[in-house]
């Protein structure tokens, strides 16, 4: 168990998890807060600049009876450039930031497990070495049966920690 949570920590920690969570974030989480700060302040500002009623019906033409909106192109890379930016600035920037302080040895790693933990452990390790025909029958195989017959139920030694605790604790 300890080594799938070990590996599972690696898996997110990696860079490319990471950037795909603020990949995510940029399109779900600060997307709607952005587009209402373009659409209710930034867009009439850049409107009222050039006379228009609002950004995206400012900088049209028609042409052959087919409108183009240079103004919605604007609003929409507004809205994205916002979003990059808080993105960086709330997320990249302390992540960053948080990487370079373990590096160089300024924030502890995380502590040892507390002694209650510790007990829970052993109480578990205590328990799992306890033979009772519930876990004869959970050890056994289809290869090899843990009782034959006549002979009463039998077990193997069990092993002596379980992967999760380390040798010496």
């Amino acid at each position: 168990m300890g080594k799938v949570l070990q590996g599972f920590k690696d898996f997110i920690t990696r860079g490319n998890v990471v950037d795909l969570a603020v990949g995510i974030a940029i399109g779900a989480a600060f997307g709607a807060v952005v587009k209402a700060l373009t659409d209710g302040i930034i867009s009439p500002l850049v409107a009222m600049v050039l006379r228009g009623k609002d950004l995206k019906s400012t900088l049209g033409w028609n042409w052959l009876g087919t409108p183009f909106s240079l103004g919605l192109v604007l609003d929409a890379l507004l809205t994205f450039v916002i979003t990059a930016a808080a993105i960086y600035f709330l997320v990249v920037v302390p992540l960053n930031r948080m990487a370079e302080r373990r590096k160089q040895g300024v924030e502890a790693e995380p502590a040892a497990p507390a002694e209650d933990v510790l007990l829970l452990q052993e109480i578990r390790d205590l328990l799992a070495r306890q033979s009772s025909p519930a876990i004869v029958n959970d050890l056994a195989t289809p290869d090899a049966p843990l009782s034959t017959p006549g002979s009463g139920l039998s077990s193997p030694p069990p092993d002596p920690l379980p992967p999760s605790i380390p040798p010496g604790t």
